[in-house]
């Protein structure tokens, strides 16, 4: 097993990525906001697998080149196995983006769910607009935790009985200043892009709202509960005192800790695939020009 996390989470990947978006959507997107008319040269920060790879290639035009850069040596190698067979041009390396020097030669400079896991988010976007060429595009897909968790509901009860977001807020906020990891930075990096330079930014929303219905096709809403626990939802938080520990580590009170186990539990136990929820993941999609 691979001492990188993320080597050893490609199911988890694999199975909640596709709760982002609508094809639909980053088509328009691709074709009516950012007008990408003509082939471009992409490098992915942080590609994992190459998911955005596998969504933004069959939107753009023929031609286009896409290059993906991870650490993880399994990710690599399960992103170029998932392209073997596709008639894209692409490549992977495997290096570490804090390092290396990528020269600019590039159209495109992407990330997705990227930049909340690292503790120098500035110096990453810094890094991915030294790449671009002068005209080129910047486009940061990131999460924004506590607008996430707003946006579940879970038919027969209230909101404040199944996510505590005053406390979680507090947590994450706490997480970001004891680690420097950031789980709500996509609301940020519209502020940080300005900060350093680039020019015609425009942030928008992930546009997926992901219905579970008990009335809808069977073998479609399991395959939906599957994927909405393993992103996290309705997980068993197991042994009390271990989840009460880890939570006043993170800087929580006994008795918020008490409090936020009671609620994953509850939510552990009625989280079922026979119920009505509804969830969307609310990520940021942050685009800017480079102008020198």
């Amino acid at each position: 097993m691979s001492d990188y996390y993320w080597d050893n989470k490609i199911e988890y990947l694999s199975k909640t990525r596709w709760l982002y978006y609508n094809d639909d959507y980053l088509e328009f997107l691709i074709k009516s906001v950012w007008k990408i008319t003509s082939p471009v040269r992409i490098i992915d920060f942080g590609c994992g697998y190459g998911y955005l790879g596998t969504k933004l290639l069959p939107l753009i035009p023929e031609g286009s080149t896409y290059t993906g850069v991870d650490i993880g040596s399994k990710l690599i190698d399960h992103a170029e196995d998932v392209f073997k067979d596709t008639p894209y041009q692409t490549q992977f390396t495997l290096g570490d983006i804090q390092k290396m020097d990528f020269g600019q030669k590039y159209d495109l400079a992407v990330c997705h769910a990227f930049l909340l896991h690292v503790v120098n988010p500035k110096e990453i976007l810094q890094r991915m607009i030294g790449c671009l060429i002068d005209g080129g595009r910047i486009i940061c897909f990131e999460p924004h935790w506590i607008s996430t968790m707003a946006n579940y509901y879970l038919d027969g009860y209230n909101s404040s009985e199944i996510i505590q977001l005053g406390f979680l807020q507090k947590l994450f906020e706490g997480d970001m200043q004891r680690s420097g990891k950031d789980g709500n930075i996509g609301i940020k990096v519209p502020v940080y892009l300005s900060q350093l330079g680039v020019k015609q930014i425009d942030c928008r929303v992930s546009d997926r709202v992901n219905f579970l219905d008990p009335n809808s096709d069977t073998f479609k809403m399991d395959t939906l509960y599957a994927s909405i626990k393993e992103d996290g939802f309705g997980e068993d938080p197991g042994p009390e005192e271990t989840f009460i520990a880890n939570l006043v580590q993170r800087g929580a009170s006994y008795e918020e800790a008490r409090n936020e186990y009671k609620v994953e539990s509850l939510v552990s136990k009625i989280f079922e695939n026979d119920v009505f929820l509804t969830y969307a993941a609310n990520l940021k999609i942050t685009t800017g020009v480079i102008e020198r």
